[in-house]
């Protein structure tokens, strides 16, 4: 099988622009002869249900939650990035380029990270005029901040609410074109499997979460912005009802699922507290801006802190260790994610973690309130202390805040090519749910800039010139094809309730993370994935004859959506294991212990492993066949990554 990225030809700067100009066009006439079905509404679903219903095309809307403006983009609290230049401080749309290039460790295609770079100025232009309440200077120009990975200011924020005010800006974007008659909205509905009608994507098949229906819905194109899959872990930062079925169903449908292992561990979340909880919570990583991270310079004064013999303000200056600053002093605390959270992992694996479990840092803002001022630092992270003070019980501007790292975001997802279209005709990924921009590591800030780029700015060009080269005839839902994988939905479903089995769906997710979390999260080796993939294998048998899933399909059923989700999360770990096996190399988020330098920092090996993973799935207990797309890098150098 051969990949085609369909990457232009041309200069990078030049890339976009002659694509947009190359691409088949619709008339609007014939626009409204076109059905798409987009799942997901977070930033990347509203905001493309927006923008192609605002073209004229007949969009429905679907999500699992009761209203768009839950989707889990409303959580995001740092910032965007764009590289406006406002600060005059030497930004430009190739130095966001080569920043998100190095930061995800040359494991991204050249051609979709400068396209993103090049939007982003347009992004925050139509954020401002859907009124989004960007930060802004004394003068009146929109404020910036600095985030992990980057030597310039331009991270542009609300507070530490980002995601929810940009969400709120695409939700209404979204709910004009409700109001239309454009979209039609499908709220409480989970898409359960897409259907292919002569090899293209034509639609999806849906349950109600409320009444149990299964579904059929056709159209010419699906997208699919259904986010990450970080609860793969169980605890991470995401919401609890995130998960992969959308583009795990794809997947099994033909879809290619790229770099399944490359998973971001974000640095600065609130410490595990116990097994009581069922997510993390994260703390931005704009706090990084001001605060300082430091543990103990000895494990005996460690030792006294955890034993609450003395407490972190009594410990003097020179008995502290800045570990980041001091290791990396031209970036300090603003080193990207991937190098953040493995040094607070030495660190705390030394004896030197400050919390009772021993697996904590601090994130102390002293310096900066007496630098500043305690209510500067409260207009800039004010709602961020408050989330922290009533889960803590400790107050930050009197005490550190204590974190440590935790599955956040994941950089793979369905394979797609230039125009965002996976390998099967007309089934599209934006958004988190594709592997495309972030490469093996995502910077802070760049969540938000992809998902409104592929919803707002790129989809419109390249989903057009799909539909310009199809019929304008629609698929009625009572084709053979529909009527098949409605089928197998129902014989799914059936098969979950009768198990009857003794133990819970939770107890099959807990397990699931804890092995994903020792042998394939921060740190991997050959013996620790290889001892997953058996115990995983284990799990999904037990699961399968020993699940107990309540209640009836014809209800609202939370169990039942539930042990869907936790059942394809069981196959994703699987996958997941298999391919931080296969890759014999440490590359941003993907630390395999074999492979590191003396200082302990990731060891790429470009020779064999300058590739995107692809896997195609081949059939019920078959082991997926690898496909790979070489990645070619003609305008950055690739070099051994360094934040010293």
């Amino acid at each position: 099988m051969i990949l085609d990225s369909k990457i232009p030809e041309g200069s990078l700067a030049e890339k976009w622009t002659k694509h947009k100009f190359n691409v088949k066009l619709v008339n609007p006439a014939n626009k409204r002869k076109y059905d798409v079905i987009v799942v997901g509404t977070g930033l990347a679903g509203a905001s493309a249900a927006a923008s192609l219903a605002e073209l004229g095309y007949n969009v429905k809307a679907f999500c699992f939650q009761d209203s768009p403006r839950r989707a889990h983009s409303i959580a995001a609290q740092g910032g965007i990035n764009a590289a406006k230049n406002y600060q005059n401080d030497g930004d430009s749309v190739y130095r966001l380029f080569y920043d998100t290039i190095k930061g995800g460790d040359y494991r991204a295609r050249e051609g979709n990270v400068y396209r993103l770079a090049e939007v982003s100025v347009n992004i925050i232009d139509q954020c401002v005029a859907q009124g989004v309440p960007f930060a802004r200077e004394y003068g009146g120009l929109l404020a910036n901040r600095s985030f992990g990975g980057a030597q310039v200011s331009r991270t542009f924020y609300a507070r530490g609410q980002t995601g929810q005010q940009l969400l709120l800006g695409a939700y209404s974007a979204l709910s004009r074109q409700v109001a239309n008659g454009k979209v039609k909205l499908y709220p409480r509905t989970e898409m359960m499997d897409v259907v292919l009608v002569d090899g293209k994507a034509r639609g999806i098949v849906t349950r109600n979460l409320i009444t149990g229906a299964v579904e059929s819905h056709s159209a010419h194109a699906v997208l699919l912005c259904t986010g990450g899959y970080g609860n793969v872990f169980f605890l991470s930062t995401n919401a609890m009802g995130s998960n992969v079925t959308a583009a795990w169903r794809a997947h099994k449908k033909g879809a290619l699922m790229a770099n399944p292992c490359f998973t971001q561990i974000h640095p600065t979340c609130i410490p595990v507290s116990g097994d009581h909880q069922s997510k993390l919570t994260l703390m931005s990583e704009s706090l990084r801006n001001d605060g300082r991270v430091w543990v103990p310079a000895t494990k005996e004064t460690a030792e006294k802190l955890r034993k609450g013999q003395i407490k972190a303000n009594d410990i003097k200056e020179e008995d502290r260790d800045y570990f980041l600053e001091r290791k990396y002093p031209s970036f300090g605390n603003l080193v990207p994610r991937d190098v953040a959270s493995r040094n607070a992992k030495y660190v705390c694996d030394e004896g030197r973690g400050v919390n009772e479990t021993g697996e904590a840092v601090f994130l102390d803002f002293r310096d900066a309130i007496i630098r500043d001022g305690k209510n500067v630092i409260e207009a800039k992270y004010g709602n961020l202390f408050d989330m922290y003070q009533q889960i803590t019980g400790e107050d930050p501007y009197k005490v550190p805040m204590m974190i440590y790292p935790a599955v956040h975001y994941t950089m793979g997802g369905l394979w797609v090519d230039y125009n965002l279209m996976t390998n099967v005709p007309g089934l599209y990924a934006l958004g988190e749910a594709n592997f495309s921009d972030h490469g093996a590591n995502r910077l802070g800030a760049s969540a938000l800039m992809q998902g409104l780029a592929d919803g707002y700015f790129v989809i419109p060009y390249t989903v057009g010139d799909y539909l310009a080269q199809i019929p304008s005839t629609k698929i009625p839902t009572d084709h053979p094809d529909f009527l098949k994988v409605e089928k197998e939905v129902k014989d799914r479903i059936q098969k979950l309730l009768s198990i009857k089995g003794e133990k819970t769906i939770d107890f099959f997710h807990k397990k699931l993370g804890k092995i994903m979390w020792d042998y394939c999260g921060m740190a991997r080796n050959e013996e620790g994935l290889k001892k997953a993939k058996a115990m995983i294998k284990e799990l999904k048998k037990e699961f399968w004859s020993n699940v107990k899933v309540l209640g009836e399909n014809e209800e609202l059923n939370q169990s039942l959506e539930k042990a869907h989700r936790v059942a394809d999360f069981l196959e994703l770990g699987e996958l997941m294991v298999d391919d931080a096996l296969n890759r014999n190399e440490s590359c941003g988020g993907h630390f395999r212990e074999e492979y590191q330098t003396p200082e302990g920092e990731a060891l790429r090996d470009d020779e064999n492993f300058a590739y995107v993973a692809a896997w195609k799935y081949l059939g019920e207990g078959q082991e997926e066949e690898l496909v790979k797309e070489p990645l070619k890098f003609e305008n950055v150098k690739l070099t051994q990554r360094s934040y010293k």
